[in-house]
């Protein structure tokens, strides 16, 4: 049988390291597709650079389009990221009866409705096991392995630049400016970090997995979005006493608010019992929690970005479709893992509704009574307190923190209550509030 023709779009780190592992272990993936797999074409802006690493191997052209209509390839590898380049590349190739791969988690949590449903019409695949958490086979996991499940909630650390600089910020004290000089000169960093830092990319991948999980429409501008720019050195040290960790998590769950199910879509900073296992991810690694009704907790844990960890699931996409080319559409693995006429709309719920622990710090000035009116302000909203820690001003200062995490309460009433406690005279600035997950 012939190989399967590979367009590979974008040489850079994960293009590269495509190349590479499929060069290096072509005989393995051979015996494991049943064809050899080999990439015929490769579109880059700098062909010289480009035939430094491929040779004579294959055609490298500076113009995408002669990938994406050529005739003779089968597979169109996307590798250049964005939005609308990549959209459009996409969807020609789609409509000219190509596969598609691709690593880009933006174009797919914000395109990806229209990107499947063009790749069903045209009865090709499109596969994107890479876009989340690297080299960890989450996609395939959620969308295969536990098939037979209900899932129930995915909570994962799947941004390694975020987890390198909490856990730095935890392991040395150091702040966040501090540490994301760092990361940026050690390469974990963009040097526009905005997308890591801020949320975006870990809810990129988030929107994905819910849509998977949950069989519904990609839905980016409705996921919650918090970063970890304003996180403070000191709340990840309170947090340590008390026994918690501070990760970045994306969570999507199945919750019932007033009888209606909905689910959880959000990103932010999270405490999390240090004793959990994900909770002592460290460096740039990422690891996802799925609980599901029948085999019940599950963790994937590895190398979320890299070269050849993320060129391992985009082989490993490039092995299912050779697998799978010549097969009936109608019996293929779905891309959002339900049958497309089986998708739901089941509403992703506003912030306001969720529920969840937390965890506050207020600034207050050392007088009687202060914590008096904190306990007063929680009770009258019915929010519990489950632990305080108070610390004594140091010498000659007249003013502390006092640390609070509360049992599980709606974030609207935990927002009314904070707004009850900086308009009291002896609350000094802004109360901290960072959300709190047992995971359990």
């Amino acid at each position: 049988m012939k190989p399967i023709k590979i367009g590979l779009i974008g040489l850079g780190v994960v293009g590269a390291g495509t190349f590479n592992v499929l060069k290096r272990n072509q005989e393995e993936i051979r015996r494991r597709a049943g064809r050899g797999i080999e990439i015929a074409m490769v579109a880059v802006r700098n062909v010289e650079r480009a035939r430094g690493i491929v040779g004579t191997d294959c055609e490298v052209v500076n113009d995408p389009e002669l990938v994406v209509n050529h005739p003779d390839i089968d597979i169109v590898v996307e590798l250049i990221g964005g939005y609308d380049t990549a959209k459009n590349l996409v969807l020609k190739a789609i409509n000219n009866g190509k596969h598609v791969v691709t690593a880009n988690k933006a174009l797919l949590a914000l395109h990806g409705n229209e990107i499947f449903a063009a790749a069903q019409a045209k009865g090709v695949m499109v596969a994107f096991e890479a876009a989340v958490a690297g080299g960890i086979p989450i996609i395939k996991a959620l969308r295969e392995g536990l098939t037979a499940n209900r899932i129930e909630s995915v909570a994962g650390i799947i941004n390694g630049t975020t987890n390198f600089i909490l856990s730095e910020m935890r392991d040395k004290g150091l702040d966040f400016a501090t540490v994301l000089k760092q990361a940026q000169e050690l390469g974990y960093a963009e040097a526009d970090p905005t997308f890591d830092i801020e949320g975006v990319d870990a809810a990129h991948k988030a929107t994905i997995i819910a849509a998977i999980a949950f069989g519904i429409p990609v839905q980016f501008d409705k996921a919650h979005v918090e970063g970890i720019s304003s996180l403070q050195a000191i709340d990840i040290r309170y947090a340590e006493q008390l026994g918690y960790r501070i990760k970045l998590l994306g969570i999507t769950k199945r919750t019932v608010v007033d009888g209606v199910e909905g689910i959880e879509l959000r990103v932010h900073p999270t405490l999390i019992p240090a004793k959990r296992l994900i909770a002592n991810v460290e460096g740039a690694m990422n690891a996802v929690l799925v609980q599901a009704d029948a085999v019940g907790a599950t963790l994937y844990y590895g190398k979320g970005a890299g070269a050849e960890p993320t060129a391992s699931s985009v082989i490993a996409d490039l092995v299912d479709i050779t697998r799978l080319a010549t097969a009936d559409p109608e019996y293929r693995v779905p891309h959002l893992a339900f049958q497309p006429n089986q998708m739901t709309n089941v509403a992703i719920l506003p912030m306001s509704e969720i529920t969840t622990s937390y965890y506050l710090r207020v600034y207050v000035k050392d007088q009687l009574g202060v914590m008096a009116d904190l306990t007063r302000i929680l009770a009258d909203a019915r929010i519990s307190i489950d632990a305080v820690l108070q610390k004594e001003p140091g010498e000659g200062e007249t003013r502390t923190d006092i640390i609070m995490l509360t049992h599980q309460t709606q974030e609207k009433n935990i927002d009314a209550a904070i707004g009850k406690i900086e308009a009291l005279g002896a609350v000094v600035g802004k109360v901290v509030k960072i959300r709190l997950e047992n995971l359990s």
